[in-house]
């Protein structure tokens, strides 16, 4: 009797295999069809144009902030309202000769408070408002 169970257990076994094998077949033929076949349907490709900003500094954000890091190229700062968010922001290109001349006079320094004016989605400061500390 126990011949029995461990016969049908060895087919059912068996019929579950070859049920699950089937979708190789499947993968091999597109495979084959990747490989050197033409494809029926043609492929076509778009060109998506990148969303440029609208708008004039006056519709930009002013963020309060305090400074963590500021250099030639960037300032690294922690909002007022919410301490562990932290944005880094790079310089227009009208403000690069204003923030290079405050470097030149000693710069941010950690801990100097500032308001920055950027665009909504933009890591670009266009203004920069705010006191440099004396240098160290």
């Amino acid at each position: 009797m126990k011949n029995y169970k461990i016969l049908a257990f060895s087919f059912a076994l068996a019929a579950a295999l070859a049920i699950s094998a089937s979708p190789a077949r499947a993968q091999a033929e597109a495979a084959a069809a990747a490989a050197g076949e033409a494809i029926a349907a043609p492929i076509v490709t778009k060109i998506i144009k990148a969303a440029t900003p609208k708008g004039t500094p006056k519709d930009g954000n002013w963020l309060k902030a305090e400074v963590v890091h500021a250099d030639a190229n960037s300032i690294i700062v922690r909002e007022q309202a919410n301490g562990m968010a932290i944005h880094t922001f790079n310089f227009a290109p009208e403000l690069k000769d204003k923030m290079q001349a405050i470097l030149d006079q000693g710069g941010f320094q950690y801990g100097d408070k500032v308001s920055i004016l950027y665009m909504n989605g933009q890591t670009i400061a266009l203004k920069i408002h705010g006191k440099p500390s004396k240098p160290l």
